[in-house]
């Protein structure tokens, strides 16, 4: 059994991974900022387990970030500023706080090793997924024409103007940085590849799809799409889905995650490795907007059909899970269904401040929303 940190496990998937890990048999560090766009008044959430030893502060403080890492065994990395639409106009603050805070933490790691470190990447560096052509090739590069308002096509297609069909992503697929998030995600990853090896450490990394579940940040507009579905029919305001709101994305529940990031620290095999987690099913977001409103009993709540384009959003992305159940064992266990009841019922308790018509007014006045 290890002592282990876990940079931003105050978060909502990070409670869950401690939680994880405490069950384990592990014993657990967090170090988190705790910053109000998150956790509202910057106080410990009620559910981080009271055995969890909680040091506030920030990644990007070296000092703090030493003194974390006295005893440590391991670390899970989840630090980070989140959210695609944000990052494409607080350029500085994410490229800091996720590139810089990464860079701190490893620059600490190279007097202190540890025998492992897993870092939370994110299918956000894909770009748009795997596609195959009317030919059966298949598209790594896919790529759409100019946005328009209210245009009636939002797929990719080829050079011939041929639609493209999509299929699930795999890690071998190469990157396309859309959005200063995905970028920021892609130099993590790769930070950690990087800085393990020659110091005698370990490092894996686990390419994150839209994680949901209960105890998500509900008043962040940034936050997971189904978070911001659940803010606004909490509130009685319809879902706002940019689009048509046929993009189709793979809907993750965050015990699975949390399981992953556990074994991804645990398995032997696992070290070097870049893999997928998520759900292998793929739902379009008005399908997924229709569930959670029937779920919280809000069937007479529409979506609100936007008919734009953010700047950095892609039309397709779905998870391969082929290589995280071959290497890791990995299947997702929990039933899409259930896990909408699940959150539901946790909503049902929450009070939230819907942010999202806010946030959308930011991104129109910069240009970014076509």
């Amino acid at each position: 059994m290890e002592k282990i940190l876990v940079t931003g496990g105050a978060g909502f998937i990070g409670r869950r991974v401690c939680q994880e890990l405490l069950e384990r048999g592990h014993e657990v560090r967090v170090l988190d900022s705790l910053i109000e766009q998150v956790h509202g008044k910057g106080e410990r959430p009620e559910d981080l387990p009271n055995e969890v030893e909680l040091i506030q502060g920030d990644v990007r403080n070296a000092l703090l970030v030493e003194r974390a890492l006295q005893g440590i065994d391991s670390v899970v990395h989840l630090a980070a500023e989140v959210g695609v639409g944000q990052s494409m106009y607080e350029v500085e603050r994410y490229t800091s706080v996720n590139d810089v805070g990464t860079a701190v933490l490893f620059e600490q790691l190279i007097a202190k090793p540890v025998r492992r470190v897993v870092t939370a990447s994110s299918m956000s560096i894909y770009g748009e997924g795997l596609y195959r052509d009317a030919d059966g090739a298949l598209v790594q590069d896919a790529e759409r024409g100019t946005i328009r308002d209210g245009q009636k096509n939002w797929e990719p297609t080829d050079a011939q103007g041929r639609p493209l069909t999509p299929v699930a992503t795999p890690e071998w697929k190469r990157p396309n940085l859309a959005s200063i998030y995905a970028l920021n995600k892609y130099v993590q990853e790769r930070t950690t590849h990087i800085m393990t090896a020659p110091y005698g450490m370990e490092g894996v990394c686990l390419r994150l799809f839209n994680v949901y579940g209960p105890g998500q940040a509900l008043s962040n507009p940034y936050t997971g799409v189904l978070a911001i579905f659940a803010s606004r029919l909490l509130n009685g305001q319809k879902p706002m889905i940019f689009e048509d709101g046929e993009q189709r994305r793979d809907f993750v529940h965050v015990s699975d995650v949390a399981r992953a990031f556990a074994d991804a620290l645990e398995l032997p095999q696992a070290a070097g490795g870049t893999f997928n987690i998520g759900s292998g099913q793929d739902r379009s977001v008005t399908q997924v907007a229709q569930a959670l409103a029937a779920a919280m009993g809000r069937n007479d709540v529409d979506p609100e059909i936007v008919g734009k384009a953010r700047t950095g959003d892609i039309r397709h992305c779905f998870c391969d899970t082929s290589e995280a159940a071959r290497t890791l064992g990995f299947e997702a266990r929990q039933d899409f269904s259930e896990g909408l009841a699940e959150l539901a019922e946790w909503v049902a308790e929450q009070t939230a401040e819907d942010r999202v018509a806010e946030a959308r007014a930011e991104l129109e006045a910069r240009g970014l929303v076509a």
